[in-house]
């Protein structure tokens, strides 16, 4: 009989319940027993819902405080030094001074952060220091695998392969941290060796990583030897090695031949990989078919999947087969059972991750016993997939005809940059090193307690507003004393920078619980982009209007993107990813040329999930930058050549997308670079990065606040490589998750900073 599976659940929640526990921990309202005590019952939650849908390998140790790279990482006791040397008194206060930099009474440089591959789940980064050891120093997989046991739940713990956890990680003495794989087996073989002594007969090992572009000659080696060491550490359990976001290709012949006792496979963004791993899989091989797609809310069509399990069933029969998500349902919402404000055409649409386990569990009971057994729920399904194709919400002609107009003209400035950056600076006469922050400010509790307010329709729209109105006052005038050159409104009216514009455009839907984790206890609640997109009226110009008549210094107009809106929403999946950005790249063109014509001289247009939607594969990716580079020019390059367009841009790598950032052609763009102390500046220096460039030197992911002296050395380093008339001073990202007791002084030491080198002649411009 096939087996029906998971990979990995949300570990959030509900109703974001390790979020607040989580904070009330850091704010040192509750105790690490509390703590622990609210992860023991998120977990327990999870694991009937699981078992409550059907699944029978259901899935312990994808449950984690922070991320689950940096709890292997400290499983494995991979702390660099500088945690260390604080000493917190306790694990926790450990672990989260490793992940935010301060706890405990401690604080120190945080981890680096970037995105996990293609999602918009962040992860910590390891750091692998000069004769660093690998052991195990914490028990996390055994202790929730036997705590699954004793509830009563036959779990199957997860854990991140070591091939995963060296790529991923950084180190800071060797280019080759698979130097270091013998030493990292050791401590997975010892950790394999306590999972089966506790019970466990399978284990889950995830190696994303073997879905990249890897070097083969190095795989096609090291892969064979990790994982026959493993298995032969421990015959007692079967390893079943995980792969998502992508296929396997020149890797899969290695990967159906190692001694494991089954292989995970994505076959709903690696479909190519299905009949070659039917031909090739030996009789010894369980193939856990990843049909249902884990990052979508859509519905998936059941029939077509079933299509392919059983296909599966007549190659290689039913009981060497598992039924599963493509992966973790970590980046999908808990459940759609509350969500009875959507539409009720769309919310028929949707399947969240309750729904996508019951529909694993369909799939499965229909290979067991039949399409017979399940027979209403596939005509239910068909029925509502059709409704979906045929349903007016959907299409909109102008939006199509205006999309199939867009010219090449539409695509580039009037005039270089050269000659544009002329007229900008006689427009505008900032100093050098002019600062700003990247466009939000703290979300403080009153502000979120009014607008909820608000929503439930205790006060009135008016009053709202005029809240709002304070709210801003009160950024600019804080701005002012702290010596900004270029302001921001604060973004007091957004709840979500991607949120608030779906709000007001055509084309979206909206949940009240659809929460995802983004990293650490920030969630976010994706829209639903279901239909053509169109902008109803201007969004945002009576709020910069109104922020701009406060102050005579520039007040930067806010934008996010039509690559980053497209990234960081449940998209469509009935027309290509392209056709659905350059809609909403029309939608913020309208809205970039009415902030120019009320007189706006500065224009950001965020784009940090540029890099984020890279394919993974360096030959999809051309065609990936192509229209995304095109979504953004399309979007502003309607305006005069004095009005000088930022973007912004946070954890990722920009090495390998640094031609496509010159080719957006920004006036001006800023980046995370605070946690990696300016590392990033070098794929703009070798590039020869011909516009202004903004480094973050202020990590806003972190509590801590930066020193003068700190910033002024991250400055120095910039302005070793980047001429002065190019560098900009500004924090790594936007602050609406900080608290002004935070924000403050930290931007107050920023343009002290920039002030005192204002007076270091004579200035450093050449590049290294």
């Amino acid at each position: 009989m096939a087996i029906a599976t998971n990979l990995g659940f949300s570990r959030i929640g509900p109703n974001r319940e390790l979020k607040k526990a989580v904070e009330t921990y850091w704010a040192g309202k509750s105790s690490p027993e509390d703590l622990l005590k609210s992860a023991a019952a998120i977990r327990k939650a999870n694991w009937q819902i699981q078992a409550d849908a059907g699944i029978e390998h259901i899935p312990s140790g994808d449950f984690s405080f922070y991320d689950h790279v940096v709890d292997t990482a400290f499983d494995f006791d991979l702390i660099p030094q500088r945690f260390r040397n604080e000493a917190p008194e306790n694990d926790l206060d450990l672990y989260f001074l490793m992940a935010r930099g301060l706890a405990g009474g401690r604080q120190t440089q945080a981890l680096e952060m970037t995105k996990w591959f293609d999602t918009n789940y962040h992860y910590l980064v390891p750091e692998i220091e000069r004769g660093q050891a690998f052991h195990l120093a914490r028990n996390r997989s055994v202790e929730q695998f036997k705590e699954a046991a004793q509830l009563g739940y036959a779990a199957r713990p997860v854990i991140l392969g070591p091939l995963s956890l060296l790529l991923l990680s950084k180190s800071t003495y060797t280019s080759d941290s698979l130097n270091l794989l013998d030493r990292a087996l050791a401590a997975y073989e010892e950790l394999l060796q306590r999972l089966s002594a506790a019970g466990a007969n399978w284990v889950q090992i995830d190696e994303p990583v073997l879905v990249l572009d890897l070097n083969r000659e190095t795989i096609q080696r090291e892969l064979p030897r990790c994982y026959e060491r493993l298995a032969a550490s421990t015959p007692g359990i079967r390893i079943l090695l995980a792969t998502y976001f992508g296929s396997l290709k020149e890797t899969l012949d290695v990967a159906l031949r190692l001694p494991v006792g089954g292989l995970h496979l994505d076959l709903v963004r690696g479909r190519d990989q299905f009949e070659e791993a039917l031909r090739v899989a030996p009789p010894s091989l369980t193939l856990s078919l990843g049909l249902i797609d884990g990052r979508s809310i859509w519905k998936s069509n059941l029939t077509r999947a079933l299509e392919l399990a059983e296909k599966a069933a007549d190659a290689i029969s039913s009981d060497r087969i598992m039924i599963a998500p493509s992966c973790s349902l970590l980046h999908v919402p808990v459940d759609l059972a509350e969500e009875d404000a959507l539409p009720s055409e769309v919310r028929e649409w949707l399947a969240f991750g309750r729904q996508k386990l019951e529909e694993v569990s369909l799939i499965t009971k229909a290979l067991n016993h039949g399409r017979q057994a399940v027979s209403d729920q596939l005509d239910q399904n068909a029925r509502s997939l059709a409704l979906r194709g045929s349903s007016h919400l959907i299409f909109n002609s102008a939006v199509r005809a205006r999309v199939a107009a867009i010219a090449p003209s539409d695509l580039s400035r009037k005039s270089r940059y050269a000659v544009r950056k002329k007229e900008q600076e006689a427009a505008l006469h900032l100093p050098p090193l002019p600062t700003t922050t990247i466009g939000s400010f703290p979300q403080t509790e009153q502000l979120r307690r009014e607008r909820l307010r608000a929503r439930n329709g205790v006060i009135g729209q008016a009053a709202y507003e005029g809240f709002l109105k304070k709210e801003i006052e009160y950024a600019i005038r804080q701005q002012e004393e702290i010596g900004l050159d270029v302001l921001v409104h604060g973004e007091a009216e957004r709840s979500d920078m991607v949120e608030y514009f779906g709000e007001l455009l055509q084309g979206f839907a909206f949940t009240k619980n659809g929460w995802v984790q983004s990293y650490g206890s920030r969630c976010v609640k994706p829209p639903i982009i279901y239909g053509d997109v169109s902008r109803k009226s201007p969004m945002t110009v009576d709020w910069w209007r109104f922020a701009q008549s406060l102050t005579a210094r520039p007040v930067k107009g806010m934008l996010t993107g039509p690559v980053t809106i497209l990234q960081w929403s449940f998209v469509r999946d009935d027309q290509p990813r392209r056709d659905t950005c350059l809609q909403l790249a029309l939608a913020i063109r309208d809205e970039v040329l009415d902030l120019e014509r009320a007189g706006c001289k500065i224009i950001q247009i965020d784009e940090p999930a540029l890099r984020e939607g890279l394919p993974l594969r360096g030959v999809d990716a051309p065609g990936y930058l192509s229209w995304a580079v095109d979504s953004f020019k399309l979007a502003t390059t309607g305006v005069q050549d004095g009005t000088q367009i930022h973007t912004h841009m946070c954890y990722a790598n920009f090495n390998d997308i640094i031609e496509a950032i010159a080719a957006m052609d920004a006036d001006v763009i800023s980046l995370e670079s605070a946690r990696s102390r300016m590392e990033l500046l070098q794929a703009f220096v070798r590039s020869r990065y011909p516009n202004d460039l903004g480094p973050g030197v202020y990590d806003i992911h972190s509590p801590r606040i930066p020193e003068e002296g700190e910033i002024k050395g991250l400055l120095r380093r910039a302005l070793e490589v980047i001429p002065t008339e190019q560098l900009w001073v500004n924090p790594d990202c936007g602050l609406k998750t900080r608290r002004w007791e935070e924000v403050s002084p930290a931007l107050k030491n920023m343009v002290a900073a920039a002030r005192s080198l204002r007076s270091v002649q004579p200035w450093s411009t050449n590049r290294t």
